[in-house]
């Protein structure tokens, strides 16, 4: 896995990776992280088309689904160390 790009956000770590003819792209919040794979021939312009798919509706998708990801977490340890 090769590292193509890491973007910055004030919310988030950004990181695309390329492997098997694939864009990786990984969010990471603290101990969470998402991940979306593209495929390359999916896309004309390369890794310059991932970085157009990023905008800021899916950053704040991302984001959501953090919290989410967060209170489901949350929860469940929570039943567990009861």
């Amino acid at each position: 896995m090769r590292t193509v790009a890491e973007l910055p956000h004030p919310d988030f770590k950004i990181t695309i990776f390329a492997m098997n003819q694939k864009f990786i792209i990984k969010f990471e919040q603290g101990p969470l992280e998402q991940s979306y794979k593209i495929a390359e021939t999916a896309l004309i312009d390369g890794v310059n088309d991932v970085f157009q798919i990023l905008d800021e509706s899916f950053y704040s998708t991302v984001l959501k689904q953090f919290e989410e990801m967060r209170k489901s977490f949350n929860e469940a340890y929570a039943r567990y160390d009861s």
